[in-house]
């Protein structure tokens, strides 16, 4: 049964009822007139020569069982077309999904059946098929825009190795600057490379959660950073409340890390950051505000993207590659948290991160 198609086993269903039906309705009347006992145990009385309860049951049995023959074929001739009617949007949901690959990710079930478990599952079926274009196209621009980002310091090393060689007066002070210029350029290759793997590693989730502390891991990453933010005349003001969750503890400090730089490096001479930690509900919450340019409301989303900054201009190695705010968010998903960005009147950005609720109880000694 396991190996025939579905429409042999519809069809089967179908007659299966059917034989069991008509057997019933052939023995009825047999056992009916095979019983010729009197009632009370009386003798029967005499009646003239007639044909015997075999002879009278024999055209009887006969008669039932053609029918009941013929009546098994008409239903497997039946059950078969309607059984084919039946899946006939199923094979054409095959069908097309087979036909939809990596390459052609643009077409569409559309509406099959009227309004069934058909309708449904074609419309499941387009969702899939719209969010694996939506990936395809979003790693296309991601591959296009890597690759352009680490072919960028590779072509300014080249020009700097060519400018020097082909300099016939070229000094000791003259290839120092250059190669303090290769250095930079390799620091910037590394630090793009290291963000292109936490990107990477983020977007494959994690095996692994463990308990840990949101206000604790903002506290460090902001006092690794406290320095920067004086030299630039930023004031960061930190409230940070108690606030368990669960998760890769490294992923989730490249997560605040990547915040906080965001905030300071999109802000203003003299600009103000503010972390808020807290625990609602269960939940763990991380808030950054920051103050900075005015960013368009509609431009919000497109942040996020890598690559991407404000004014839809590239990013360019002295501010950052782009990635900062795109590692936030494959992070946050990886984590099952909620995202949230809008933007300030004033200038800057208001972003949460809601993190799901633990699912084991906060461990005492990470309460300390």
């Amino acid at each position: 049964m396991a190996r025939r198609s579905l429409r042999t086993r519809l069809t089967l269903l179908y007659v299966v009822p059917f034989f069991l039906s008509g057997a019933i309705l052939v023995t009825i009347p047999v056992l009916q007139t095979s019983s010729t006992e009197p009632a009370g145990g009386q003798a029967p009385l005499p009646r003239p020569a007639a044909p015997t309860d075999t002879e009278r049951l024999t055209p009887i049995l006969v008669g039932a069982a053609i029918g009941l023959v013929v009546m098994v074929l008409v239903s497997v001739v039946l059950g078969w077309l309607i059984a084919g009617r039946f899946l006939r949007p199923l094979r054409s949901i095959i069908a097309t999904a087979r036909d939809i690959s990596a390459s052609n990710l643009h077409r569409r079930l559309g509406r099959t059946g009227r309004g069934d478990e058909f309708t449904e599952l074609a419309q499941t079926l387009d969702d899939l098929f719209e969010r694996l274009e939506a990936a395809f196209a979003s790693q296309r621009r991601f591959v296009a825009n890597a690759s352009h980002e680490l072919r960028t310091p590779l072509t300014a090393e080249r020009t700097l190795l060519q400018v020097a060689l082909a300099d016939p007066d070229a000094n000791t002070e003259t290839l120092r600057a250059m190669c303090r210029d290769l250095l930079a350029l390799g620091e910037a290759q590394e630090r793009l490379i290291d963000s292109l793997l936490t990107l990477a590693s983020s977007e494959q989730g994690i095996e692994r959660r463990e308990p840990l502390d949101l206000a604790t891991i903002t506290g460090n990453v902001v006092s690794t950073r406290r320095e920067r933010a004086r030299h630039r005349g930023i004031r960061v003001d930190a409230f940070l409340a108690k606030a368990p969750a669960a998760g890769d503890p490294q992923l989730v400090e490249s997560l605040v890390a990547n915040l906080v730089d965001n905030a300071l490096r999109h802000n203003a001479q003299g600009g103000r950051v503010e972390l808020v930690t807290a625990a609602t509900a269960g939940r763990a919450t991380l808030t950054v505000r920051n103050t900075g340019p005015v960013v368009p409301p509609g431009e919000v989303d497109r942040l996020f993207q890598p690559f991407q900054r404000l004014g839809g201009q590239r990013i360019g190695h002295a501010d950052g590659h782009g990635l900062g705010l795109a590692i936030v968010r494959a992070i946050a998903g990886a984590h099952g948290a909620t995202l949230g960005a809008r933007a300030r009147p004033e200038g800057g950005l208001d972003i949460d991160v809601t993190f799901p609720e633990p699912a084991a109880r906060w461990p005492a000694r990470h309460q300390g």
